[in-house]
């Protein structure tokens, strides 16, 4: 029901993840913005873990080969269908053999692409999502090309025109603030390398290094500095998406979704509200540091579920 024209640069299927296999070395492969992905399903009245699209890049386009509807969310874009505009992150209508292009990223990085019907695929490890390092989940373990046929196991009844209020939606612009708990080898770096963590301002940040993907983030800046006679590695241990590790150039390395494991001192670990920003940095963004604790990432998490609640409730 859907043939690739265009791929963009990076278009993955992804779901809310495959959690439990750490321990074999499999790691999550979810989408990065989790909440993009919960509300493009929301527009369109999908179940919580069906699958969606996770693209990089301009150009993409899509051919529907029967009537489908859709909905774009996460980075704002430039779309169409057969050149008519599109509203992003609002469920529209795609009629059949109309072609879906977007053309440009405006702001953001990642776009989620969600559809009105189960795209058919088969779940490993109770996940739909693309592991690209193994070669399986998503459309035969790998990013979507020229001419992929891509058909749906099940059709919802299309909804037409529900949208997410701006309120809801996140900025996605730079510089990005990522507010952090304290990690568990945090007393091994030198204070006053770290008191960067307190000032939440533009004079201390890093930038995105081009090396980064949907494994982790380096970032580019002044190196933080390790106490004196402290290991700089530790024993090789689970890590959570967003914990951020510091290797002996003292770098920051932001972990995402493609490791279970990691051998550097960690600094700390992005709170949850703030874990969809990882989906949107760019090379060369600028990226804030800020010390957070457990009462305010509790807070920020309630006061964003409250505000779903409220609008899901007027629905």
């Amino acid at each position: 029901m859907i043939t690739v024209v265009n791929p963009a640069f990076l278009s993955v299927i992804v779901d809310n993840g495959r959690f439990g296999y750490g321990y074999i070395g499999v790691a999550p492969s979810s989408g990065l913005d989790r909440f993009a992905m919960a509300m493009a399903r929301f527009a369109l009245g999908m179940p919580d873990n069906a699958p969606v699209f996770e693209i990089m890049g301009d150009d993409l386009s899509l051919l529907f080969s029967e009537t489908v509807t859709f909905a774009i969310t996460g980075a704002r874009v430039k779309a169409t269908v057969d050149d008519v505009p599109v509203e992003p992150w609002c469920a529209v209508k795609a009629p059949k053999g109309s072609i879906l292009k977007v053309a440009e990223v405006l702001e953001g990085f990642r776009y989620y692409i969600g559809f009105s019907g189960i795209i058919d695929i088969d779940a490993v490890m109770g996940s739909y999502s693309t592991n690209l390092e193994c070669g399986f989940g998503g459309f035969q373990g790998r990013p979507l090309m020229k001419g992929d046929i891509l058909k749906f196991r099940e059709i919802y009844d299309p909804i037409e025109h529900v949208g997410i209020p701006d309120l809801l939606i996140p900025s996605m612009c730079g510089p990005h603030i990522l507010r952090v708990l304290s990690g568990p080898e945090a007393d091994r770096f030198d204070p006053a390398s770290v008191e960067f963590l307190s000032n939440r301002n533009e004079a201390a940040f890093f930038k995105a290094s081009p090396r980064l993907n949907r494994t982790g983030i380096r970032l580019d800046g002044p190196a933080i500095q390790f106490r004196d006679k402290v290991d700089q590695s530790i024993i090789s241990e689970g890590i959570l998406p967003g914990t951020i590790q510091v290797p002996p150039d003292g770098l920051p390395i932001i972990n995402c979704v493609e490791r279970t494991i990691g051998g550097y001192a960690r600094l700390g670990t992005v709170i949850n509200v703030d874990l969809y920003k990882l989906a949107h940095i760019k090379p060369f963004d600028r990226v804030i540091l800020s010390v957070s604790d457990r009462d305010e990432a509790e807070r920020l998490s309630r006061a964003r579920k409250d505000s779903i609640a409220f609008y899901v409730k007027k629905q």
